[in-house]
């Protein structure tokens, strides 16, 4: 809870009774791992916020699992387009390690923005966020090639190395487990010379 209470507090401020009617809403749900949190086809009505554990978003491509994005610790978590236009999702989410979330439904959010509008500000980042990414995996995948996206990993979420099974490193990076192999080598070889 406290890790939501300051990624909020980055946006709005809450007083002690706003700060009350928060905490009554939530939800919070725990996850083991490889349990699918959400699934495509579904319609969204939840935001998610990582307050534990780590969580992959895949999309399923001719039966392939693709893995688009990793979501760790503070970040918030939303199938943006369904849960906006009230359409199936074409996402999926996973846990990747035992999990906690904590959980904002649509009617959670409705009635917390009708008590404290400032509240909006949460659906409102949590969608912003779900963009940005996106955005920001298209970029990698047009401007750079595998071993920038790797290099580029290891530089902002090193950790993801240790959390993460390989495989599902190498689907984000949009090469095999081989190929990911040879370029760990290059990488490492470069940076000992």
């Amino acid at each position: 809870m406290n890790r939501l209470l300051k990624n909020i507090e980055t946006y709005i401020t809450l007083n002690q009774d706003e700060l009350s009617l928060l905490e009554k809403s939530l939800t919070k749900k725990t996850y083991d791992k490889k349990d699918v949190i959400f699934e495509e086809g579904k319609i969204s009505n939840e935001i998610y916020f990582v307050s534990k554990g780590c969580v992959r978003l895949f999309y399923n491509v001719d039966g392939t699992d693709k893995t688009a994005f990793f979501y760790t610790e503070g970040q918030f978590i939303c199938a943006g387009e369904s849960f906006t236009f009230n359409i199936p999702a074409k996402e999926n989410y996973q846990a990747i390690e035992p999990t906690e979330l904590i959980i904002f439904t649509k009617t959670d959010i409705e009635k917390l923005t009708l008590q404290i509008p400032k509240m909006e500000v949460i659906a409102r980042v949590a969608v912003e966020n779900e963009l940005i990414t996106s955005q920001k995996v298209i970029a990698s995948f047009v401007t750079k090639s595998p071993e920038e996206r790797y290099i580029d990993l290891l530089n902002t979420q090193k950790e993801l190395f240790q959390r993460v099974p390989q495989q599902y490193i190498a689907s984000f990076l949009g090469v095999s487990p081989e190929t990911l192999s040879r370029i760990k080598t290059r990488v490492y070889n470069k940076e000992r010379s």
